[in-house]
This record gives C-alpha cells, sequence and structure tokens, in this order.
C-alpha cells in the first residue's frame, strides 16, 4: 500500500469557532515552540518517559479497536505516533490527523510513507475543526488536550464532529499524585526533564512549559465533568502508572 498525506489549506467551515479562537500570543508560542522540537520529539518522548509513553497509546488503541471505527480523528497529533498506530490496528479504517504545528506534521508524513501507512495529515486547530458535524466515528487526542487555550470549546468541538454513537478518548497528564511519588514526580517533571530535554532539544523553556501544564491540568474527575458538561455520556477514565497518565472515554448518544 502506498501511503498517502495531505496538507489542507482549506478554509473553514467552521468560520464562528475559528472566529472565537484568535491566534493569541500564548497560542502562537505554544504552536512556535512545539515547531521547534519537532526534530526531537519522538526520541524525547521515549526518553524522558522511560519509554512507558508507548503502553500507554497501546492502551488508547485497544479501547479504539472494541468501536471498530470507520472514520477516525486524531486531534493535535503532533508527530502522528497514535494516527499510525490506530492505521495498523485498523487498516480498514480512514485515519485523520490534524496538528497546528506543521513541522510536527512534516514528521509525521515521513513516518507514514516509511511505514507506508495511508493516512491523512492536516494542519488545523482542535479549537476550530475544520469538518462538518457527525463526521467521525473515533475523536482521539494524546497528550494534547492541555495545550487548548480553551479546553471547554475543544471538548465541545469533539462532540460536534463526532457521530452519534461515536467515542472519544483522551489521554493526559493528570497533576501528579499526593505522597512521596507525588513529590518525586514533580521534582522529575519540573527539574530534570527540563534540564535533559534542552540540552538535547536546544528548548529548555518547552519543557519547562510542559511541566507547569501537567500541574495545571483538571484532576481525572474534573475532566470527566467538563466531559459531561461538553455532552458526552458514559464518560469514565482508566489511570495508568500510579496515575502518572490518565486515559479518558465517553460517548456521543
Amino acid at each position: 500500500m502506498r501511503a498517502r498525506v495531505l496538507v489542507s489549506t482549506m478554509p473553514s467551515p467552521n468560520d464562528k469557532a475559528l472566529n472565537a479562537n484568535p491566534v493569541t500570543p500564548e497560542r502562537d508560542y505554544v504552536r512556535r515552540m512545539f515547531s521547534d522540537i519537532a526534530g526531537r520529539y519522538d526520541l524525547l518522548n521515549r526518553l524522558l518517559s522511560f519509554g512507558i509513553d508507548s503502553f500507554w497509546r497501546k492502551e488508547a488503541v485497544a479501547e479504539a479497536v472494541k468501536t471498530n471505527p470507520e472514520r477516525i480523528l486524531d486531534v493535535a497529533t503532533g508527530t502522528a505516533d497514535l494516527a499510525l498506530s490506530l492505521k495498523r490496528a485498523l487498516p480498514d479504517a480512514e485515519v485523520i490527523g490534524v496538528d497546528f504545528a506543521e513541522p510536527m506534521l512534516e514528521v509525521g508524513r515521513e513516518k507514514a510513507a516509511a511505514q507506508r501507512l495511508e493516512v491523512s495529515l492536516l494542519q488545523g486547530d482542535g479549537q476550530a475543526l475544520e469538518f462538518t458535524d457527525n463526521s467521525f466515528d473515533l475523536v482521539t487526542i494524546v497528550y494534547g488536550l492541555r495545550n487548548f487555550s480553551d479546553r471547554d470549546q475543544g471538548l465541545r468541538e469533539f462532540y460536534r464532529v463526532l457521530k452519534p454513537g461515536g467515542r472519544l478518548l483522551i489521554l493526559e497528564f493528570p497533576p501528579p499524585p499526593k505522597g512521596l511519588f507525588g513529590r518525586l514526580f514533580r521534582l522529575y517533571f519540573l527539574k530534570i526533564c527540563p534540564y535533559i530535554a534542552g540540552a538535547i532539544s536546544g528548548r529548555r523553556d518547552a519543557y519547562i512549559y510542559l511541566g507547569e501544564s501537567v500541574l495545571n491540568f483538571p484532576a481525572p474527575e474534573k475532566l470527566a465533568d467538563m466531559m459531561r458538561q461538553a455532552g458526552f455520556a458514559r464518560v469514565n477514565y482508566k489511570l495508568q502508572t500510579f496515575g502518572v497518565s490518565a486515559l479518558h472515554m465517553g460517548d456521543k448518544l
């Protein structure tokens, strides 16, 4: 099978959502930050998580397979790790990934071509998705929701583009748990990770930001409530590796 990767330059049909989410200096900083670290992003993910992030993604793929989706949207796809994993697990499904950092997508396209996997990787904003209502059977987002300036808006967009009966899967880092493990995790995430990542990527500030974004992210039950507020039903979550990561699930009835 020949790999097919696409770039979208079409205007969004969802102009109201776009107007509601202008590119603020903060959002522009996040986009430039991810663009700058794109070439080292996969290496740093494996290194800083000791390879465990691959296991977390595998659990998300296992949940996705249960629903047997025909059309999948991976939001904040980055270098397309999850999108490519979903395509391998569901070869007959159409898999589309969107991300606002074009250099990340370029890395993803190279990986798709090397693995001979047919996916569509498009530049776009997860808070103003360029798709019509009821377009997808499955929407996924992996460690990207914390970077949204308006997470509630993002959740509403995910709900909008899902078909009735569709499912949302979110992988995210919740704030560190209490106790000794949580204190050690904070030390590692806020002090050690930026030092290592800065030496490799040249953008220490990017990993200081990422650590702080985890500390400021809603706790799992709060995120579950936000999903319900956006309209999702049968919302639940599963903690991974002592609560370092969490897999959230919700359905559009």
